[in-house]
């Protein structure tokens, strides 16, 4: 689906372990990969520096994602000083890529309000999606089971679609990155909406569940037009409990969401479902945001 990335680590997060995955890498079409490390300012004593010394440790630490690289793939590692949200957007500036991975620190909802994340502050400044991966997901796999992990990160995704604006952006997308995919990359989508059970209404959530089919039917066509094998699935539920159940139960590769961070009023007065699904999900999560 992708054909170049930046992989941004902190070295607690576990993508570090990447640095022996690029031909696995290469396999799921990616042929440029930027591996980038954030080392904050050395604080002590009145003005700010540059910590020469955990630069240099940082650098070589990720020196051994230059060795057997394939023909096929650059492989580029830069280290900067400062805070990630400051220079991320630098790195990006002098590479093009089309995807960013990322961790996301455990926080509860009240922390991440007031402190946020650099996943979230990254949402709302870059114009890349963002591949969002669980420490608790990669730091546990063996390197075997890293590899093979690294050769499928977007064969099958899950797409909550609920006919909205922001959802028919999240096809848009998709359907952008999708046209010239790799060919190991994107082989198959399943397409789900949850309706809300209605209580004892049940004619009204039978009509609510024909509107959700014909709604994904329509959204089915244009992505097979695209060479993608598309599933269907509409539930009755919570649409959280729903998706992780059909994200198990599918073999799914990682979960595709995307949602609107350009009014930050809105973002402190209404849950977002899909900051929902990366603070409870231990799937990969694609994210996708409009920016202004």
């Amino acid at each position: 689906m992708f054909q170049s990335c930046l992989i941004c680590t902190d070295f607690t997060d576990g993508l570090y372990r990447f640095i022996d995955c690029v031909p696995s890498l290469a396999q799921c079409g990616l042929n440029k990969i930027i591996f980038f490390h954030s080392v904050p300012f050395w604080e002590e004593g009145e003005v700010p520096r540059i910590d020469e010394e955990k630069v240099e440790q940082a650098n070589q630490r990720l020196q051994k994602a230059l060795e057997n690289i394939p023909s096929s793939v650059e492989v580029v590692v830069e280290v900067l000083s400062g805070k990630p949200l400051d220079t991320i957007p630098r790195i990006l500036k002098k590479h093009s890529v089309d995807v960013i991975m990322t961790g996301t620190p455990i926080k509860s909802l009240l922390q991440e309000k007031f402190f946020g994340s650099t996943s979230a502050g990254l949402a709302k400044v870059t114009t890349q999606p963002l591949n969002i991966i669980r420490p608790e997901l990669i730091t546990t796999y063996t390197r075997e089971e890293l590899a093979l992990r690294c050769q499928h990160l977007w064969r099958y995704l899950l797409i909550p679609y609920n006919n909205s604006e922001t959802a028919r952006y999240l096809i848009e997308e998709i359907k952008k990155y999708a046209k010239d995919r790799p060919e190991n990359s994107l082989k198959q989508c399943m397409l789900m909406s949850v309706v809300d059970d209605c209580g004892r209404k049940s004619v009204l959530a039978e009509q609510r569940t024909k509107e959700a089919e014909t709604s994904l039917g329509s959204v089915k066509a244009q992505l097979e037009e695209l060479g993608i094998e598309v599933n269907t699935l509409v539930k009755t539920g919570n649409p959280l409990q729903e998706i992780i159940t059909a994200a198990l139960d599918f073999d799914i590769s990682a979960i595709a969401i995307a949602t609107d961070y350009r009014n930050s009023l809105l973002q402190w007065t209404v849950r977002s479902f899909a900051n929902d699904v990366m603070r409870s999900s231990w799937f990969p999560v694609l994210l996708f945001s409009p920016k202004k």
